[in-house]
């Protein structure tokens, strides 16, 4: 882990070797085993987001950001007149809030009193009428503590409290049932419909040395019992920061146990299908800590933290909105499927984005920007070329349908009979319209070696004779150059 985090990938990979002979049935060594070289896979990932640093860090740690309607509450250490923690040296912690505008600042960062104590506080988690909150807080707020007689120490732990909005503010603090001194629950996201509470905790139970649990909150107000989310989300590892997504169903996280970039990476799981999770790639995840993943449907906008620049800062994360195109190439007359066509996507501005060939299915896809015009050129050997529209969209994926037509040219005993070929104002370039028709007479001309064509042009009667006859001449010669080409 921490060679990874200081990006000594090659030597990282020699130690997980060692470790998974030493330990063959451990969860991380299996994952490592099946593919070792994921570190190549992740680097060159598709991005998903554009990520940046939020102006509203401090030079002490922030983190956690949880955007609620118009609120972005955080924790961080910045209060200087708070007692210093002795583990880095710094303020302890308290939740924050600051305003979210709507040019997407933020301003007006300030303290949550009525939820801070003198111990760490945060982060949090608001439900989705903004009436109640569950955070995170040390158990010595309720002077809760487990002694550790070798050491003459009173050991707190994390434990989660909630918390309702009475008259603006928050208030009735109240501790959840399942605390205990024994273990530490803290990072807590409510669902949507407020039904369920994920957090992590090393309760007993745990795969590994902090898992991701959830919890069923009652219509009462009381609790179930509090379920392990299992070894398709923990590892022997740690798992921890959960946040549920508004369809209940999408749960991001933070594991050093998966296989990441190094220390903590976010993963994206589907609860419902139950498959495993994947990695968001760069540049939300680098090889450091990076970690509590939120977002905000309404607003899309998500945020990060990450100690990326040397200590724990907010970042925020902006969706790149993509559009799958995919392109199913067939014959326009018997509806069988193309192989081996060539299909190129250009933008709005007639430039070559990519290009492609179809599959054996005549597939071809693309990845495109959400409401954006491209077109699509195909063709193939034996077909008309053609060009096909792809209007704007910002739905998931686009399907459009290329339909070529086998070239059918006449051919008489003097002539191959083509629509005629014209030239724009005084050009002598091919048109794409002109490429068409000449394709059908490549089509012929491949199909008859001893086919000899005497191609030829002329222009209106505009200008001097001796220009247009140097235009002509070029048209021709153009013509002769695609059909060669």
């Amino acid at each position: 882990q921490m060679l990874k985090a200081n990006g000594k990938y090659e030597e990282a990979n020699k130690q997980m070797k060692k470790f998974a002979s030493l330990v063959p049935n451990d969860q991380r060594a299996q994952t490592f085993q099946q593919n070792p070289n994921y570190i190549a896979a992740l680097q060159n990932k598709e991005k998903a987001f554009d990520v940046k640093a939020l102006e509203i860090n401090s030079d002490k740690s922030d983190f956690g950001a949880f955007l609620s309607t118009n609120e972005l509450y955080f924790t961080s250490a910045r209060n200087a007149s708070r007692k210093e923690y002795g583990w880095n040296k710094e303020p302890f912690l308290d939740i924050y809030k600051a305003d979210y505008n709507s040019d997407g600042t933020i301003t007006n960062a300030a303290a949550v009193n009525e939820l801070n104590s003198k111990f760490h506080d945060g982060p949090v988690t608001v439900t989705a009428d903004g009436n109640t909150l569950y955070f995170s807080s040390d158990s010595f707020r309720e002077s809760a503590s487990q002694k550790d007689k070798a050491n003459n120490l009173k050991l707190g732990r994390n434990n989660l409290y909630k918390a309702t909005k009475e008259g603006g503010k928050w208030g009735s603090i109240t501790a959840l049932p399942f605390n205990s001194v024994a273990y530490s629950s803290s990072n807590p996201s409510v669902s949507k419909d407020g039904k369920t509470l994920y957090f992590s905790s090393n309760m007993p139970g745990s795969i590994g040395g902090v898992d991701i649990w959830k919890v069923a909150v009652n219509a009462d107000g009381s609790y179930g019992k509090p379920e392990n989310l299992g070894n398709k989300i923990n590892t022997e590892g740690t798992e921890s920061f959960p946040f549920i997504a508004d369809d209940n169903t999408t749960l991001y996280f933070a594991s050093s146990g998966k296989p990441g970039l190094g220390g903590l990476d976010i993963f994206q799981a589907d609860l419902a299908k139950g498959t495993e999770a994947t990695n968001l790639g760069k540049p939300v995840n680098t090889e450091k800590d990076d970690f509590a993943f939120t977002f905000n449907t309404d607003k899309k906008i998500g945020f990060l933290s990450s100690n990326r620049n040397g200590t724990d800062d907010l970042f925020g994360a902006t969706p790149i909105c993509a559009v799958q195109l995919l392109a199913m190439v067939t014959d326009a007359k018997t509806n069988n499927i193309i192989t081996n066509a060539t299909v190129t996507l250009v933008d709005d501005k007639n430039k070559v984005v990519t290009a492609a060939t179809s599959n054996q299915e005549g597939e071809v896809t693309f990845r495109l920007d959400c409401d954006k015009d491209y077109a699509i050129q195909a063709s193939k050997e034996g077909y008309e070329s053609n060009t096909f529209a792809v209007g704007k969209t910002n739905e998931p994926q686009t399907i459009v349908n290329i339909l070529l037509k086998p070239i059918e040219a006449i051919v008489t005993e003097n002539e191959v009979l083509l629509q005629p070929i014209y030239f724009d104002y005084d050009k002598a370039n091919i048109t794409e319209a002109a490429a068409t028709e000449l394709d059908k007479l490549v089509a012929v001309m491949k199909s008859n070696k001893k086919l000899i064509i005497l191609a030829k042009s002329h222009t209106d009667y505009r200008g001097s004779d001796a220009y247009n006859l140097s235009l002509s001449d070029r048209r021709a010669k153009a013509t002769v150059q695609y059909v060669i080409s």
